[in-house]
This record gives C-alpha cells, sequence and structure tokens, in this order.
C-alpha cells in the first residue's frame, strides 16, 4: 500500500492548499493569513482553543462562506484544479467532490438509514432520469442509476455495521451509531476530501474506538483524505499523519503529532499561559 503523502515536511503529492486565508466579518478578523497543505492519503487534523477560528476555516473550504482574501485550490488525481473560494457552494460538493459533517448531527432522524444513504446519491440519480419524469416512468438508466444507489448504500451499511437496521428510522439510533451514519452518508457522494468537524464530541470510549478505525479505513481501502476538526486529543494522536493548530485565528504550528504536541506555543495556547511560563506550568503539573 502506497505511504500518505507527507504534505508537513513538504511532500509534493497534495490534495488541498490553503493559501494566504485570511476571513473578515465586519472589524473581526476570524481567520489570519492563513496557510497550510493536505497531502493525498493523509489525515490532516485542524486543532485549537474553542474560538480558534477552526470552523470558520472549514467554511471557506466547503463554500459556506466566500474568504476576504486567499486561494483554496484542490487538486484531483488526474491533475484537474479546482479554486473552491470561486465555486457555488453546491459545486464544492458535486464537482470538486469535497464532503463534510458538522459539529451537531443533521441526519433525516424520520427517514430510514437506508433512506438517508440513498438521499445523498439525489445528484447521480437525477441525472440519470433526465431531470425529468424518467425515474417515475423506468428509464433504464435511471434504473441502472438506482441499483447502483442501492449497492453504494448496502456497501456503507456494512462498513459501519448498520445493516442489521438499514429499515429502521435513523432517529432510533444510538448516538455513536447516528455519527457514523452521518460519515458514511458523507461518503456515498464518493469526496476525494472528506471534512469532520468534531467527530467524536459526544463519543464515549468504545465509540471513539469505533470512529478511529472507520476513518483509518476511508483513508486506507476508500483512497479519501480526511481534514478533521478535533478537541479530543487521544483520537488527534492516534490517527493524524499531519497536525495544524489555530490560536486567535494565525497558525501557531504546523507539523507531525508528536512535534506538534510538544510545541511550546501549542501547550500555551492550550493552558492559556504565556510562552515563557509553559516550563514552569508543565512542572506544576508533571508533563
Amino acid at each position: 500500500m502506497m505511504a500518505p503523502a507527507l504534505s508537513a515536511s513538504g511532500g509534493t503529492d497534495t490534495i488541498l492548499t490553503v493559501d494566504h486565508l485570511t476571513m473578515r466579518f465586519g472589524g473581526l478578523v476570524a481567520i489570519n493569513d492563513l496557510s497550510f497543505k493536505v497531502g493525498r492519503g493523509e489525515i490532516t487534523a485542524l486543532i485549537g482553543p474553542n474560538g480558534a477560528g477552526k470552523t470558520t476555516v472549514f467554511n471557506c473550504i466547503t463554500g459556506f462562506y466566500k474568504p476576504t482574501e486567499g486561494m483554496i485550490t484542490l487538486t484531483h488525481t488526474d491533475g484537474s484544479r479546482y479554486l473552491l473560494e470561486r465555486l457555488p457552494g453546491h459545486s464544492v460538493s458535486w464537482k470538486a467532490r469535497v464532503a463534510r459533517t458538522f459539529q451537531n448531527i443533521r441526519l433525516f432522524s424520520g427517514m430510514t438509514i437506508l433512506e438517508n444513504l440513498l438521499v445523498a446519491q439525489h445528484n447521480s440519480l437525477m441525472i440519470a432520469s433526465g431531470f425529468t419524469i424518467g425515474g417515475l416512468i423506468g428509464l433504464p438508466s435511471f434504473r441502472n442509476a438506482e441499483a447502483q444507489a442501492i449497492e453504494k448504500a448496502k456497501y456503507w451499511l456494512n462498513k459501519v455495521g448498520l445493516t442489521e437496521r438499514a429499515d429502521d428510522p435513523a432517529g432510533d439510533l444510538p448516538y455513536g451509531a447516528q455519527r457514523r451514519l452521518e460519515i458514511a452518508r458523507a461518503m456515498c457522494t464518493e469526496p476525494v476530501l472528506l471534512c469532520l468537524d468534531e467527530p467524536a464530541a459526544g463519543l464515549n470510549p468504545r465509540e471513539s474506538l469505533e470512529l478511529n478505525e472507520l476513518l483509518l479505513s476511508i483513508r486506507s481501502t476508500d483512497q479519501t483524505s480526511l481534514l478533521l476538526i478535533e478537541h479530543d486529543m487521544s483520537v488527534v494522536m492516534q490517527i493524524s499523519d499531519h497536525v495544524v493548530v489555530l490560536d486567535y485565528g494565525t497558525k501557531i504550528a504546523d507539523g507531525l503529532p508528536e512535534a506538534v504536541r510538544n510545541d511550546p506555543k501549542v501547550i500555551a495556547a492550550y493552558l492559556g499561559v504565556e510562552d515563557d511560563d509553559v516550563e514552569k506550568v508543565e512542572a506544576q503539573v508533571g508533563l
């Protein structure tokens, strides 16, 4: 198996390049001249204290915000490039093939688990129907697309361990299973880059372990690069290839997980102390 690209150390196989990104809301600078890369086949974690600007970065990458300044470039394996800041929001998902999940789970709770996975594939089904009543009258192209959508949904049901509950309402699932279903739904769009906003939030240790295994499998088996925001540092350290740290909208560290964890600026940001006091606080808490 091909080793992950190491963009943190200057690798050339980069899927996402964020270049001098700035986001202002009136006089508030939420993101200040941020640059980083996500390597193809990597799991990159974007971390930082509350209010650091992490979700704002996600919103810029996924088309919810248009940045004030900067470029966000996504590169496919065939060399095609997409300037995400210039694309309409729906094209970021459909054409550039970037998917995301949110801090708060956004499933269709009244629909079945299987239906949630089929809804994610509405673009391909609409195209197959010719954007007409082709689906209602059962055109061969639509029937073929529908069969493929069901097979893809079955694949992800099996992958997240929900095959036996395919016909249950999504709202009946426990929280951890809902989180896995949300990730499966995003993966049904066949993204090249999956953005996950705090996927481990609210999970117990067993559910966190299941999440880690799922994300590592998506990275290795399903050939999808991942960018995640996460406060659970055990998850970050166990599965990330590359970590970027923000504080007040500014990048303060960028590199391999172990190096970032021991960076005085990162420790200071998380402990809420000045850089000069880091060694004293470390000694007090036994770090």
